[in-house]
This record gives C-alpha cells, sequence and structure tokens, in this order.
C-alpha cells in the first residue's frame, strides 16, 4: 500500500513523439465516394504522403514509417498493383531529389521477394544516395508483413544457433530486434490508422509493444497537416507508464 505521502501521479506526454507509424488506410474508398477510380484515390493518397512529410519534419518527429504496401496485397487486381507500382517508381523519380535537399533519409523495410528488379534498384539507389543525411528518417514499408518479417529473423536466428555461431541464452528481446527490418530504428511512439479501421493488419507488431495509438474516421487521401497535428496533440495527452508506476510526493 502507499503511503499517505504519496499520491500515484502519471504525467501526460510532454515532447512530441520521436517515430510516428502509419497505416494510409481509404483510398479507394475515398474514389469510390466520389465515383472515379480507385487509381484516382491511390494518386490523391500520394499527396497526402507530401504533407505528412513536410508537416513532420517542421513537427520535430524524428522518425516517420509508412505502410506502402503490404505482403498481402499482391492478392489485389494485377491492374490496381501495377498503378501502385507505378506510383511508387513516379514517387521515388519526382521528390528523392527534394526529399534529399531537405537532408531526409530514406529506409525501405519488407522482403525483397516478388518486388520488380527495377523497383528495388531504385529504392536502393534512394537510400544509398540519403544514407549520410541526417534529418528525418523516412521508413517505407513495401511488401511488407510483420509475420514475415519475424519469421525470417527467427529462421535467421535458428540457423546461427544450429551452426554454433550463437548460444541460445543469447537469444534476447534486443538480439531480436537487430535481427528485425527495422534494426536501428525506434520503436514507434505514435501509430496512426486512417479510415476508421481499428486494427494492426499485421503491422509492426513487436515494435508496438509500447505504442501509442490513433484511430481516425478521415480516409487517407484527406489527412491533413491539421489531422497530424491533432494526432500529435492526442498522444501528448496520453500517459505513458510503459508498464509501471510514478510515484511523487504531494506538495
Amino acid at each position: 500500500m502507499l503511503d499517505e505521502n504519496y499520491s500515484v501521479q502519471m504525467d501526460a506526454v510532454a515532447e512530441p513523439p520521436r517515430h510516428v507509424a502509419i497505416i494510409m488506410d481509404g483510398n479507394g474508398r475515398w474514389a469510390a465516394k466520389r465515383g472515379l477510380p480507385r487509381a484516382v484515390g491511390h494518386q490523391r493518397g500520394v499527396d497526402s504522403v507530401r504533407r505528412v512529410v513536410k508537416a513532420a519534419i517542421e513537427q520535430g518527429i524524428s522518425f516517420l514509417t509508412l505502410f506502402c504496401f503490404s505482403s498481402e496485397n499482391w492478392s489485389r487486381p494485377e491492374s490496381e498493383i501495377m498503378e501502385l507500382m507505378s506510383l511508387l517508381k513516379r514517387f521515388i523519380r519526382q521528390d528523392l531529389a527534394e526529399l534529399h535537399a531537405k537532408d531526409i533519409r530514406i529506409r525501405m523495410i519488407g522482403a525483397s521477394d516478388g518486388v520488380d528488379s527495377d523497383i528495388l534498384h531504385m529504392v536502393r539507389e534512394a537510400e544509398e544516395l540519403t544514407k549520410n543525411n541526417r534529418g528525418l528518417q523516412l521508413v517505407v514499408a513495401f511488401n511488407y508483413g510483420s509475420r514475415d518479417e519475424i519469421t525470417r529473423a527467427v529462421r535467421v536466428i535458428a540457423e546461427n544457433v544450429k551452426s554454433g555461431n550463437i548460444d541460445p541464452k543469447d537469444v534476447t528481446p534486443e538480439f531480436i530486434d537487430s535481427q528485425l527490418d527495422t534494426a536501428g530504428i525506434p520503436d514507434p511512439d505514435l501509430l496512426i490508422r486512417t479510415s476508421g479501421e481499428s486494427r494492426l493488419s499485421n503491422f509492426l507488431l513487436w515494435q508496438s509493444a509500447y505504442t501509442e495509438f490513433v484511430f481516425t474516421d478521415l480516409l487517407w487521401p484527406d489527412f491533413d497537416e491539421a489531422a497530424f497535428g491533432e494526432a500529435l496533440k492526442e498522444y501528448q495527452g496520453r500517459h505513458r507508464r510503459f508498464g509501471g508506476l510514478t510515484e511523487k510526493p504531494l506538495p
């Protein structure tokens, strides 16, 4: 029992999140509501990406991870997949110079299997060009699925244990972190999902153990700087305890 001179006091977060992750959902529904092809929704979604990257820089965010294409998205119609691939290539071609000029570092997470070689080449070039930048780190989750990521990491660990390169007792949470696609990237402080859905959809499952979630009914093409600011404001009103309690003496 707590001493009567003490109370449990949990301070709201004062600083902006260091790492924000976003599940960008609702492009197709946005287009359908307007009687437009789904491709138009995806095109407008790219405009939202540009707005949010700009807002993240202005808000002092260090890491921004965007869920661009899930490993489960290959089941979509081929025409839509081709459009999404084309949009990614256009985004890199049109925006890379500006992102580099703004000191943004680009990094891709996800499996390379099944991804066209020309896309992989463009992404690797973007990573190489920006690898020394010290501004916002823009993490693109492409052909990404968290279960797949964890499975790949566990397979590598198992092979190293089998070969005697590591001892099983050395397999700690920190060691597993180092084998994931996100190695070297801090866990997200805040995860935002648009379109009214309230699930993770196989995104950053390991990394989101203590992440704060904000779900908004806005469809991704309608998500702008103001909406991003509201999500940050909600985050800063949260009490992050990480499983513990903060005890402070009463005044």
